[in-house]
């Protein structure tokens, strides 16, 4: 079955999951995605994905699910960011800290029926990322956060989404590296 998913689905099925509870809003963005937390101008905390790709919301929710209340309350939840043009080290350090927010990202595409691959993200590095390893990561990563079960945003926001796209309830068989 093929599925129309629309970021405007995913937006109002965010803010309906969290808004009040969390005072977190999902938005579109420009080019580049980023948390904000709320300040004087704006009283609430914005996740804004990048150029309206459901693959980029998805991708930034899971970072949020991934970050503590501290964390929440600063810019891009503080972590570091070193961008595209990688070397093989600085590759591997974000590649360790990507496991958990990948693997949410996983799971909520799973629970909206949305396809989900990983990401890398150094096109421009002086080497070629194991994609396959790093998925090999995320795949374990998944079954254990399954096994022990999904945290509360990650299960609000997977429920949801389920119930919205008509999604069955997860298994681990639909967890597979291809």
């Amino acid at each position: 079955m093929i599925m129309n998913h629309q970021y405007q689905d995913l937006i109002t099925i965010f803010n309906q999951t969290f808004s009040s509870q969390y005072n977190t809003r999902l938005e579109l963005g420009g080019d580049e995605p980023v948390y904000m937390p709320a300040d004087e101008k704006i009283r609430y905390h914005r996740i804004i994905f990048a150029r309206g790709f459901y693959a980029s919301a998805l991708h930034e929710i899971a970072h949020w699910c991934v970050a503590g209340r501290e964390r929440r309350l600063l810019e891009d939840f503080g972590y570091w960011y070193e961008p595209d043009g990688r070397s093989e080290e600085v590759q591997r350090a974000f590649e360790k800290v990507e496991v958990r927010p990948q693997a949410y990202e996983w799971i909520l595409s799973q629970s909206a029926g949305f396809s989900f691959t990983v990401s890398c993200d150094n096109l421009n590095g002086d080497f070629e990322p194991d994609r396959l390893t790093f998925m090999n990561a995320v795949q374990r990563e998944v079954l254990d956060i399954l096994s022990n079960g999904l945290p509360r945003r990650v299960f609000m926001l997977s429920e949801a989404l389920r119930m919205f796209y008509q999604i069955p309830p997860l298994s681990v068989e639909q967890f597979k590296v291809k």
